[in-house]
């Protein structure tokens, strides 16, 4: 099959390193894999093998790309064209709505619905969930990331429990775990150091990092620890100032965006998740597969569905500083097993997402 996968560039967001990982896994299995970006560039593009074609449109925004998006549908006509995150989505469902080709069309749904309706959320937000509620329709299947986020398609958007399917993400795991092998020389690593609580992601609202500093603040007032968050972002102004608030200044750090940080992940004591809200967490199942002790909050969605209802990992409510705080103490007190925690994490491998879209990829191309 010809199977393009349409993103808004390669920057190193979670729902990026899916495409880049999902665009070799179909050409592993022998399948053509064309990446069409909005705009090409940015840290991932690196990692794509020469034989996948990069198709760019030559745009700064999504929204712009709706005409050369048609143009090009017209042209190539793959057979399975995969759009991934709700805004992309919707401009590549009206890109459908004007053409009258056989490709099928796949939309892969990352976030909880249920966030764009929330007052405090962009207005563009939540205009693009009101045209996908037409738009979406428009798809031969909706592909969500969780349980969760499937639950949000059905029940915000109206759509037909038939059209949608559930296919968690998929990790790299021999590529993370010899990654996670890497030396690193950042000195709170180095023998005898206070243990380092880890969290990753980017310096957003979503990430809730200032709950995560409040927790760790009550935590230092009994437990000598460090904080690192690796990750960049329009928040970090914020966080500086509440840091230096909290006296914390020499107990945290933020050194900004890691490539790979799995080094990291094998080395920290724990590492905490304290999102608002995810689509799946897949920074949570890189954590696993490093073997780290974790802690997350029970957010909406994906969490749960990975640290097996907190079988593999403690689940605490979102925006609770204290619980977060005693469960942090708890984790360092009590480390899990690595060898479980990997075990666990292959239950997400790369190659059974792959299988999973392959599955559903024929059985649209053969209606």
């Amino acid at each position: 099959m010809k199977i393009a996968l349409f993103s808004p560039s390669l920057r190193s967001g979670g729902a990026e390193r899916v495409v880049s990982s999902l665009a070799k896994g179909f050409l592993r299995r022998g399948h053509e894999a064309q990446l069409v970006l909005a705009d090409a560039t940015f840290e991932l593009l690196a990692e794509i093998p020469h034989q996948v074609q990069i198709v760019n449109l030559g745009k700064k925004r999504i929204s712009h790309c709706l005409i050369p998006l048609i143009r090009y549908l017209r042209k190539e006509t793959p057979d399975i064209f995969l759009s991934s995150q709700t805004h992309v989505n919707t401009v590549a469902s009206l890109a459908f709505w004007f053409l009258s080709v056989p490709t099928k069309l796949v939309l892969v749904e990352h976030t909880t619905l249920g966030i764009h309706l929330d007052p405090s959320y962009s207005r563009g937000g939540r205009l693009m969930l009101q045209l996908g509620k037409i738009v979406y329709r428009r798809a031969d299947a909706i592909v969500a990331v969780s349980d969760g986020v499937a639950h949000s398609i059905e029940e915000i958007l109206r759509i037909p429990k038939s059209l949608v399917h559930v296919i968690y993400n998929p990790v790299p795991g021999s590529e993370i775990e010899v990654k996670a092998r890497h030396q690193i020389s950042y000195p709170w690593f180095a023998p005898g150091e206070l243990p380092v609580i880890l969290a990753v992601g980017r310096m957003t609202a979503a990430k809730d990092y200032p709950t995560l500093l409040r927790a760790f603040s009550l935590l230092t007032q009994g437990r000598a620890a460090r904080l690192l968050i690796l990750g960049e972002g329009e928040e970090r102004q914020t966080l500086e100032k509440l840091i230096v608030e909290l006296d914390l200044s020499q107990v945290v750090s933020m050194p900004g965006h890691v490539p790979g940080p799995y080094a990291y992940m094998a080395r920290c004591a724990v590492f905490v998740l304290s999102s608002v809200w995810e689509g799946f967490g897949i920074v949570l199942v890189e954590a696993l597969l490093c073997g780290a002790t974790i802690v997350s909050t029970d957010c909406p969605s994906g969490p749960a569905e990975i640290l097996g209802n907190g079988r593999y990992g403690m689940l605490v409510p979102v925006g609770d500083a204290p619980a977060l705080a005693s469960a942090l103490k708890e984790s360092l007190d009590h480390k899990r097993d690595p060898s479980v925690q990997r075990a666990r994490a292959h239950e997400f491998s790369e190659e059974k997402a792959v299988d999973k879209y392959l599955a559903l990829f024929h059985s649209l191309v053969e209606e």
